[in-house]
Order: structure tokens, then sequence, then C-alpha cells
């Protein structure tokens, strides 16, 4: 069987714009993807270089493949399950920062450059002031990225046409704000100079992105099977679902140099990313915490069978389009859109998305995903929302146990014993107070500003609420009790 290659794909030739720091599944199966369709279409005219940023791991299969690879989106797309497979031809080279060092530094001298992309991880964006400039490379990403854009600098003589546009996509806030102040603290650091700053600050731009896509990488179990129905071997090819978001906040417009949204891709140029961000912290990562809890305890194992199971289905449907999107910001129609797509998406056949991996420190993402939701609701109607009010007594339900083991809280589900993970002092709490009697744990658990930021005893109705709920949950088990609010 054929290896995919340059020779299969015959690539069009273009001028390299774009560099990505990160040659991994999620930025080839995302940026790198959309940049090629953009190409197809005649928008964009430009090829990428990977750049390796980590010194262990090799790019052969990269090198032997020519960069080329396969993009396999899987999932429902209008309600149907889909599979669309795609052959990206816009990587053109693949380069290892540390073993070629100095191919990797010319490429700040390319003058058609204009992109630097980015996922180094939430642990990239860091400042460490024992970096420094004479190592080949530095050891940091924001430091490796300093002396790529002092190169720049000097090789064009602060041209300040000839700056770079910051495109990271590390899952932490503001990550372009945290990236830029990482580079001007090593251009203090490392004495860079007035001019260089000025050149960095004017000339350049750093974005900040949120992004959106479920990429499940490389087929590794069924890798034989997969290269039997492409018709050629792909050792690098990337997996994921259909659904994507790209929102990119930026002071300058830069939504002409990056047509994305020309080629109709999800891509959202604005000043504020924030309400974006909101929506998917409320609504998709919403969702996920207020249901999965119960439906585990419903005897579901997988997000997939938590959709096939209409009381499951129905009770995040009402939580989502009854008190959760009241609640926010944006127009009604884009939240109710954006819903019926985290639906789909949670409906994928493609994707076994484990309940209990998903459990993981429940209870700081119940205040991070679920409480303002939960608060905006009380603040609106005045009354207590009933289904996410009802998920906080599923959270206490499925977090009994009496016993810490191996750092993780032992649960019973029928007999079968399940693992809990959260932090120590939650495990320590639910270990010592869950089989005291309802109304004393309850008002434990409430109580514990440092879970929840308040005494949340203090809401009314709350306290009993729940003590009821538990109860229910006790005597009668989870289906009946949650079938109750309907």
């Amino acid at each position: 069987m054929d290896t995919l290659n340059k020779n299969l794909t015959n690539p069009v030739e273009r001028p390299v714009k774009v560099v990505q720091f990160g040659e991994g599944n999620f930025l080839r199966g995302f940026v790198d993807y959309m940049i090629d369709i953009a190409n197809e279409k005649g928008l964009f005219d430009g090829s990428i270089v990977l750049i390796k940023p980590i010194e262990f791991g090799n790019l052969e299969n990269f090198h032997k493949q020519d960069c080329q690879y396969t993009v396999s989106l899987r999932g429902r797309v209008n309600g149907e399950p889909t599979i669309l497979n795609r052959q990206i031809t816009s990587v053109k080279d693949a380069v290892d920062s540390y073993n070629e060092y100095d191919k990797y530094m010319d490429l700040a001298t390319i003058d058609t450059l204009r992109f630097v992309v980015s996922n180094t991880t939430e642990a990239g964006i860091v400042f460490d002031d024992s970096d420094k400039f004479e190592s080949a490379p530095p050891k940091t990403f924001p430091g490796k990225l300093t002396k790529f854009l002092y190169h720049r600098f000097e090789a064009f003589k602060g041209d300040m046409e000839k700056g770079l546009v910051m495109l990271p996509v590390e899952l932490i806030d503001d990550n372009g704000i945290m990236l830029k102040k990482c580079v001007m603290q090593f251009i203090d650091l490392w004495n860079l100079g007035e001019d260089f700053k000025n050149w960095v600050e004017n000339a350049c731009v750093f974005t900040s992105t949120l992004v959106d896509r479920i990429i499940t990488g490389y087929p590794k179990a069924t890798e034989e099977e997969e290269w039997e129905k492409l018709g050629y071997e792909d050792r690098i090819m990337v997996t994921g679902e259909p659904f994507a978001l790209w929102v990119i906040e930026s002071e300058k417009d830069i939504s002409k140099e990056l047509p994305l949204p020309d080629a109709g891709l999800p891509v959202i140029f604005t000043d504020n990313q924030k309400p974006y961000k909101q929506r998917k912290v409320r609504i998709l990562n919403g969702a996920h915490t207020s249901f999965v809890l119960a439906s585990f305890l419903c005897g579901n194992d997988i997000v997939k069978e938590s959709m096939d199971d209409d009381d499951i289905r129905n009770f995040m449907n009402n939580t989502l389009f009854e008190e959760v999107i009241p609640t926010l910001t944006l127009p009604k129609q884009d939240l109710e859109e954006f819903a019926a797509a985290v639906i789909d998406r949670f409906n994928n056949p493609y994707v076994k998305h484990a309940l209990l991996a998903i459990s993981l420190n429940s209870v700081s993402k119940w205040r991070a995903r679920c409480m303002p939701s939960f608060l905006g609701y009380i603040e609106k109607y005045g009354t207590l929302p009933k289904r996410l009010t009802f998920s906080l007594a599923a959270l206490m339900a499925f977090y009994q146990g009496d016993e810490i083991r191996d750092g993780a809280l032992i649960g019973n589900r029928n007999g079968e014993e399940y693992r809990i993970m959260d932090d120590a002092a939650v495990m320590e709490f639910f270990r010592d107070n869950c089989r005291k009697e309802t109304s004393e744990f309850v008002k434990a658990f409430l109580a514990r500003s440092d879970f929840f930021g308040q005494d949340l005893n203090e809401i009314e109705g709350l306290t009993k609420t729940l003590v009821a709920h538990l109860n229910d949950i006790k005597e009668n088990g989870m289906r009946s009790a949650l079938c109750k609010l309907s």
C-alpha cells in the first residue's frame, strides 16, 4: 500500500504565510484544516511550516509523508451520522527547533510570513527569568517567540510592515494578552532595546482566541482498517468531530488578511470574546456538568447513552433552554442554535465520552459552569431553577463514599464501586459528612464558602429543596426523583 505523500496529493506551491509552534493533533485538525479549505477556495494562498517546539519526539513520519495527512471528521451533520475525509496539502514543512536550529531561525526572515499560531499547552505561556537569549533555542515558548521576533526585526531593519500576527490557541484566559506580557518581560530581561519593543508593540498583533472542537487524534486501534478505507497508509492522520468554532479577539482588524469566514468556516472576529466564552462555558460545559452525575447514577456510562435515554435528554434540554439560555446576553437565536449544535455533538455515535471522565473535579466545575446560571436565574425570576438545583443534589448523591483509596473517594452504584476524583478537601468533606442526617449533611455542604465562594444556605429555599431531593434519591432512586421534575 502506498504511503500518503506529495506524489499522491500534488499540492499547489504557495508562499509561506504561517509558522506554527506545535505539530500536534489539535492544530492540524483545526487551524491547518481551516487554512487548507481557505486555500482551496482561493482566499488565502499561503502555506504552513510546523515547528516542533520541544526537545523530545521526532518528525520522521512528517518527513516521510511530505507533511501531507488526512483529517477525518466524524459525527452528526444535519442529524445524520457522517464521515468527512480531507487530505491536508497546505503544510509545506516541519522543522525541529532544537536539531534544526538554523533552519528554524531562518523562517523568521521569510518575506511573506505573517502569522504565528501556537498550541504549547496551558503550561506553555510562561515567563521564566532563568531562560537565556543565547540558548539555541530558549527553553520556554515565549522565550523562543521573543528571539524569533527579534531575528525578524533585525533581518528587516525594523520595517513596520514586517510585523507578525500571533494566534495562540492555548486554553487559558486572554491567551494573547498573557503571551504579549511574557514577550515584553523577555525584551526587558534580555535588554533588547526600546526600538524592538516599539516594533513589537506597534508592528505586531497579539490576538486572544477561543477554540472549540473535539479532536480524538490518531486512530491507533483501527489504523490498518482506516488505511484500507482510505486506500493509502497515513501515520499522521487526525480524527475529530465536525463541529468547530474559532473566536479571534483583536484590537486591529485582521479579517481581510485571514478571510476564513468568507470560506464558510466557523470563525468569528471580534473585539470582545467574553460573551462567546460565557456561552461555551455555560451551555456546553454547563450541560455536561449538570446532567452527567445524574445520568451515571441512572445507569449510563457514556454521553451517547445519556442522549439515547429519554429521561436524561429531556432533563438536559429543559435545563439548557429554560434555565441557562435565559440568563445569557447574546441574542436568543444565537444561543439556541449553539445549544442545538451542542446536543448534536453529544449525540455523536463515533465518540465514546465516559461520564466518569467528565466527573473529574465536579464541585469546582459546578461552581464555574452551573452556578452563574443558577444565580442568574434566581436574580431574574426570584425563584430556584428546579433542574440546576436538582443537579446539585445529584452531585451530592454521586459523591457519597466512606473511603478514600489510591487518591479517589470510592462510590457505589448498584453494588459496583466507582472512583470519584476531586481535590483532597472535597473528598475528605464527603467522606466525613455524607452519612450524617440529610439536613445536617446539606447544611454543611452549602456552608463551604471555599467550595462556592459564599454560604449557599442563605439562598431562600435551597437547603430545604436539596434535603427533599436527596431523601427522594435515597428512598426511590435517581431516575424516579429526576422524573418528578417534568
